[in-house]
């Protein structure tokens, strides 16, 4: 498949508030607003057996705010793989025995297992235009999917500044396989799950900072929700029933097929 490396100028683009690591927008003020962004919901099942036993295997309760962010993003990123879910809807227990995710479903996880620490939390919803996705999704799959597919990332409150949570979405494993099959892209890439200016550089790691790894393809922003059970009541994805049942039963496995091949490509 030939690619291409650049971003198409009709493609209207969100434009974030930037990669300023200090953000004092809106902060926490008073502690209803704070027991909102720490509670558990059908989604963010964070008192479920298996996520509270990863916390404890883990011992991320016995760590500082910092290195609890830090060590439940990484795993998030990496230990979960990049791969598509049955629905966006799904608990963040059926996404850590899946042990794969997209940018919702992972944001579910991550944001479940940090509620589970004590560090409040906040989901962002957005449309991305699917040109991003081409590679992972291909042939009719590809042709047939939405020109606008929903999607989201995380906001973590830590320090008193919001910081703007994405890169978590595609492992470590899988995005080096990516930069090595196209060793030749020296600046924007846009595919595989992927949309960034500097595609050899990207922003994934965390370290009181914002991550980007798809969000120079978003192109609708629905604002902030305090849980993607909320966002999910407003917004969700549009498709048809019959290519909702077969992106369910046939489209998601091919599109987990193929990212599996990318992942594990010899170079």
């Amino acid at each position: 498949m030939k690619f291409v490396y650049f971003f198409d100028d009709k493609v209207k683009r969100y434009i974030s508030r930037g990669d300023k690591s200090l953000q004092k927008l809106k902060p926490i003020n008073n502690e209803t607003e704070m027991e909102i962004l720490l509670q558990e919901t059908k989604m963010l099942d964070y008192n479920s057996l298996s996520v509270q036993t990863l916390i404890k295997q883990r011992k991320w309760n016995e760590l500082d705010e910092f290195n609890k962010i830090k060590q439940i993003y990484n795993f998030v990123r990496d230990e979960i793989k990049f791969g598509y879910n049955v629905d966006d809807s799904i608990t963040a227990s059926q996404v850590l025995k899946d042990g794969y995710g997209q940018c919702n479903t992972k944001g579910t996880l991550f944001m479940a297992l940090l509620r589970g620490v004590g560090v409040p939390c906040r989901v962002h919803g957005f449309t991305i235009d699917k040109k991003l996705q081409k590679g992972a999704m291909t042939g009719f799959v590809y042709t047939n999917a939405p020109q606008n597919i929903f999607h989201s990332w995380v906001e973590v409150f830590y320090n008193s500044s919001w910081y703007e949570l994405e890169a978590f979405i595609l492992d470590i494993e899988y995005l080096t396989k990516l930069q090595k099959i196209n060793s030749e892209c020296t600046g924007a890439f846009c595919g595989y799950g992927v949309a960034v200016s500097d595609f050899k550089n990207p922003v994934i790691d965390w370290n009181a900072n914002n991550t980007y790894i798809q969000s120079k393809g978003i192109n609708q922003d629905f604002g902030v929700y305090n849980s993607p059970d909320e966002l999910l009541k407003e917004h969700h994805q549009e498709m048809s029933s019959s290519k909702s049942f077969l992106f369910r039963h046939l489209g998601r496995h091919l599109m987990n097929k193929n990212v599996r091949r990318i992942r594990n490509k010899r170079i």
